[in-house]
């Protein structure tokens, strides 16, 4: 059974985006448009980056340049020193994206990301909820396509150890959508094939955000209070089975990602605002930056 130490207590906002750099663990801080930097030693939070309207799933390339979603600001961004961002991606095809929300990055610098349709703000121009590409282009500009054509709400994603297989959260808090996940082969054109169906949740609530281990197992935050188990770590293997699952102590977990020196600690941010931490998962993680 896993200890989750809590870190930060809940405080009604949301947690996400946890990205280790190396020495410390950077969350986003959605609502009060910052991203905390968390000292593992201390484990005292300070304010890293401010004014990120309305940051979710934070991402490193392999070159340590962090990238984010910007839900309110409806755009990919690269976060730089002295407070200072550039956009990355903000149209497709002429038109403004809807809500970007997590995303992933391969070894060629591609940022996938998944872009959801909300109506928080301003009326969607795009009518479509998919995972997007942007790819990085000799001038320093990003060209961004999209990749799926099956999905209503897409969430988190991540990429398979060897980059040949995405994995991707088709969640949505209504009942009238399946909650999946799914396997896309990643195709030599660079597009995406016809998915493999790995786990149906069912009435439950879907996977949020997902991690990957040394092993290419996914460890994803799933569940709520509403039915099923509630908040839960579940850890899939490759083909989709269930080989652990743990309850996380809040309503709704979001998302984690490993760290430490050895990336042997799971954080976990949640719904509620809380940082978890767990020491002893028994389990490695994987990540293309920093590369263990």
């Amino acid at each position: 059974m896993w200890n989750f130490e809590e870190i930060l207590p809940e405080n009604g906002d949301l947690t996400e985006g946890p990205a280790w750099t190396g020495k410390s663990l950077l969350i986003t801080d959605g609502k009060s448009d910052r991203i905390l930097e968390i000292d593992p030693k201390s484990k005292k939070s300070s304010v890293w980056f401010h004014g990120t309207q309305g940051v979710n799933g934070l991402n490193f390339n392999s070159k340590g340049e962090l990238f984010g979603c910007e839900q309110r600001g409806r755009r990919i961004v690269q976060y730089l020193e002295n407070n200072e961002k550039k956009t990355i991606a903000e149209r497709l095809d002429g038109r403004k994206i809807n809500h970007p929300n997590d995303l992933a990055i391969d070894p060629s610098g591609n940022i996938w990301f998944s872009d959801q349709i909300s109506t928080i703000d301003e009326l969607p121009q795009l009518d479509h909820a998919s995972i997007l590409k942007a790819t990085p282009q000799q001038d320093g500009s990003y060209n961004c396509e999209r990749m799926t054509f099956d999905t209503t709400s897409p969430n988190g994603l991540l990429f398979s150890e060897d980059y040949k297989t995405l994995y991707v959260a088709q969640s949505t808090f209504n009942g009238f959508e399946r909650r999946q996940l799914r396997a896309y082969p990643v195709l030599e054109n660079g597009k995406l094939g016809e998915y493999k169906l790995l786990h149906d949740f069912g009435p439950h609530r879907g996977i949020d955000g997902m991690t990957l281990d040394s092993e290419g197992n996914i460890i994803a935050t799933c569940g709520w209070e509403i039915s099923g188990p509630g908040g839960m770590i579940c850890v899939f293997s490759p083909k989709g089975r269930i080989i652990e699952s743990h309850s996380v102590p809040c309503k709704r977990p979001s998302n984690c990602t490993f760290g430490g020196e050895n990336l042997d600690i799971l954080y976990v941010t949640t719904l509620e605002g809380h940082l978890f931490m767990v020491e002893n998962t028994g389990r490695q993680g994987y990540l293309l930056y920093p590369e263990k």
